[in-house]
């Protein structure tokens, strides 16, 4: 990781340590997000997915760990479909 040293005024500074400090925050993420903007563009995958983690909008979701196969899926699936249908018939009926 490089370190990157940068002059700014007092005022810019203060802005960006306030700005900070209300999204409980570094200044360095900050400055490293807006820097991002600038070379990702304000669409930028990277830049929507640091907007939305900044602001808990962010649902990062983990794979399950067992996944069946599309063949143990069938299996384990089989003859569901004939009773659903069977049990909507009989519900047809009652109406």
């Amino acid at each position: 990781m490089r370190q990157l040293i940068t002059r700014i005024d007092d005022e810019l500074h203060g802005q960006l340590k306030a700005k900070a400090a209300s999204e409980n925050r570094s200044m360095n993420e900050l400055v490293t997000e807006a820097l991002s903007q600038v070379v990702d563009g304000p669409a930028g995958h990277r830049t929507v997915r640091q907007r939305a983690r900044a602001s808990g909008l962010l649902a990062e979701v983990q794979p399950p760990e067992n996944v069946l196969s599309l063949d143990e899926l069938e299996a384990a699936t089989r003859g569901l479909g004939r009773s659903a249908g069977e049990a909507l018939e009989a519900d047809r009926g009652k109406w």
